[in-house]
């Protein structure tokens, strides 16, 4: 049997349980024609780069399947004709990757940032400005005080 990585995106108002369901219902498909779901990961609601079907943002869930081709074929029509499914994709794979996707060790490294407090630009290593020296102004020189700065400019 093959193995496939199978990605879809469900409608970002359909309900947990629903996408539940729905992975449930793909994965009953896959075991029904002889093959296995190794692996499932909801990786939860996500934007969208690009507007799809009047949606801004979607539930993401992978399915690691080792099953024949006729099982993702089946998956695939299935997903065609629902209202809740909005993409999919499925990919040919030479072995299944172990462990958590690389969404999740992402999603796994932001929660350990926003942890450590690094909630934005300013406070993290290496922040936007904070690596200069010498303050912000550089090297542009004294600033002139105002009020001879007003008066140069209305004369």
């Amino acid at each position: 049997m093959a193995l496939y990585e199978h990605v879809f995106l469900a409608r970002q108002d359909a309900s947990t349980q629903q996408v539940e369901e729905l992975t449930a219902q793909m994965t009953g498909i896959v075991e029904g024609l002889g093959g296995k779901v190794t692996k499932t990961e909801n990786w939860g609601v996500r934007s969208l780069t690009y507007r799809m079907n009047k949606n801004r943002k979607a539930h993401f869930v992978l399915l690691n399947i080792d099953a024949p081709a006729a099982a993702i074929a089946e998956i695939e029509r299935q997903e065609r004709i629902s209202e809740d499914v909005i993409r999919y994709l499925s990919v040919r794979v030479e072995e299944l990757e172990e462990g958590p996707s690389a969404m999740m060790r992402k999603a796994d490294r932001d929660r350990e940032r926003d942890d450590r407090g690094g909630g934005f630009r300013g406070e993290r290593e290496g922040g936007f400005r904070g690596d200069r020296e010498g303050g912000f102004r550089g090297d542009r020189g004294p600033r002139r005080p105002r009020d001879e700065a007003e008066t140069t400019d209305a004369e």
